[in-house]
């Protein structure tokens, strides 16, 4: 399980796991996961609403990958949306808001994981920005996101 960067991150240990033979991962739980470094131009639609902007997303990326931000050479164990196969992941859940910059690159990594044959469950969350759910906690949408993933912890 992991938010935002830390979506990344246990993205990147499941396709580790899957590629290395092992451990056997029960699931993967991401939560508005940063999962492309390729995400940088801004959405005019989305600037006035978010939370997490795209210079914060560029400097995060750069952070992490240096000049090869954005570049052929990143490593799907960096930036888990460059993966060429998602056959074989564990069982997947993913919710992001639909005003976080990541909504477009966390549909398509749902869409292509269900693609692929992994049990995949998505929720995209009208009206909300990146971690709505600190921001707002008792928000409905903010206790029912977090009663979702409760739910999909408690299957493991």
């Amino acid at each position: 399980m992991g938010d935002s960067a830390g979506g990344a991150l246990a993205a990147a240990v499941c396709l580790m796991a899957r590629d290395r033979g092992g451990p056997a991962i029960a699931q993967q739980l991401l939560v508005y996961p940063m999962l492309d470094d390729r995400t940088c131009l801004p959405d005019p639609e989305l600037v006035p609403f978010v939370t997490w902007t795209y210079d914060d997303n560029t400097t995060g990326w750069q952070a992490l990958l240096g000049e090869s931000a954005g570049t052929d050479g990143v490593s799907s164990y960096a930036a888990p949306a460059r993966v060429s196969d998602v056959r074989k992941l564990p069982p997947t859940y993913i919710d992001v808001g639909d005003l976080d910059i990541f909504r477009d690159e966390d549909i398509v990594y749902a869409r292509r994981l269900a693609v692929a044959g992994v049990p995949t469950e998505l929720h995209v969350h009208p009206g909300c920005p990146h971690a709505f759910e600190s921001m707002a906690p008792n928000a409905a949408v903010s206790r029912r996101a977090i009663a979702d993933r409760v739910r999909r912890l408690r299957t493991i």
